[in-house]
Parts: C-alpha cells; structure tokens; sequence
C-alpha cells in the first residue's frame, strides 16, 4: 500500500490490492483530482478515515448503446412531470447527495471536504452537475467528472421522489454523446439500467 504525501503522483494502478484501494493520503487539490480521474482512479472515504484513492477491477460501466429503459420509465419520461438542467446548482446536488439515506450505509463518504473539492472542480469547468425539477423544487439529480476524453465519471446521486434519480441518469445519457460512463463499482440499480463489469485494462484503454 502506497502512502502519498503533498507531491503530484499516483502509483501504477496495477499495485491496487483486490478491492482496488490504490493509496492512502495526499490531498483533494485540483491538480491531484483531476491526474488521478486520468489514471483511472477516484477518492472513496468516510469521515473518519484519511483520504482513500480506488482503482477497482472489473471496472463498473455504461456504454450508453447499451441503456435499459422499461416500459414503466418510458411511460414516466412520456408524463414529462420533470424539468431536467445541468449545472444550475452543482453545490445542491452534491449537498443534497451527501445526506441522501442510503440501503446498508450509516454515514455518507461525501464529507465537507468532498464537497467542497468537487465543488472547486466544478468551477473549473471538470465536474458536472444534473437536476431534475419538479413544480419548481430540486427532486433529484446527480454529479460527475467530465475530462473532455468521452467519458463521464458519475460520482453520486439522489431522489427526493420516486423515478427523479433515474429521470437524470436516462435523459443525460440519452442527450449526449459519451463513449461511456463510468459507475465505478457494482450497484443493483445500475446494472437494472444495463451497465456491466469490464476489466480495468479495457476501462483505461477509454481514457487515452
């Protein structure tokens, strides 16, 4: 295990133990956030542990051919209760991210000082925000990391109402033209959206 001080580096992805937990420490600069997302590695941590860098494989996915939108979610889509933007409140989103109750999770790994790096990010243009609008009040939404490389690299996301999370995954991918998106690691609610497990190799390859 690698420990990392104030200098710009990661080691090679390929020392990542069979987690995929990389490196331990450094900081949440600009800088280091936006090397690390280049070599295919993100910061994953809870409060009370130092800063945790991951480069999991297989690789969790979307390639957005592949998308899955029942019958139920197209009907929703159809009913166009929902107002989606992007980037009019990163900080709500990510906020709003940080304290959503999660199945299994007593706390949250978006911590103040995630949010306020990704909010920094965000002013320089690399992280995006989605949000899903109804009657005027944010109900859902999520955030990533866009390097300009053709993948996006979602981070988190809410609802506040039923379907409000999966109206800005679908619309999202559905007007625009990455390559793929990245989800990082295995959930049941994505997979049901269609993404899959590549190796770490194959993901990498998508970042050049």
């Amino acid at each position: 295990m690698q420990f990392l001080n104030q200098d710009l580096w990661f080691p090679p992805v390929s020392q990542a133990n069979e987690d995929g937990l990389l490196a331990i420490g450094g900081d949440l600069s600009v800088p280091r956030l936006l090397l690390a997302y280049q070599l295919g590695i993100f910061p994953w941590f809870e409060g009370s542990q130092p800063i945790l860098w991951w480069s999991p494989d297989p690789r969790f996915v979307l390639f957005p051919e592949n998308l899955k939108v029942s019958k139920s979610m197209k009907q929703v889509l159809r009913n166009a209760d929902f107002t989606v933007s992007i980037n009019q409140n990163f900080n709500q989103v990510i906020t709003e991210c940080s304290i959503a109750k999660r199945n299994g999770q007593a706390g949250t790994w978006i911590t103040d000082s995630m949010i306020m790096a990704y909010n920094e990010l965000h002013k320089a243009g690399y992280a995006k925000s989605v949000e899903v609008w109804q009657e005027g009040e944010l109900v859902g939404g999520f955030y990533g990391v866009d390097l300009g490389n053709g993948v996006f690299c979602g981070e988190s996301m809410f609802a506040k109402v039923s379907n409000a999370s999966k109206v800005a995954f679908i619309t999202f991918i559905q007007n625009t033209d990455y390559q793929l998106i990245d989800c990082q690691v295995y959930t049941n609610h994505l997979e049901r959206l269609g993404a899959e497990d590549i190796s770490r190799d194959v993901f990498l390859e998508y970042l050049k």
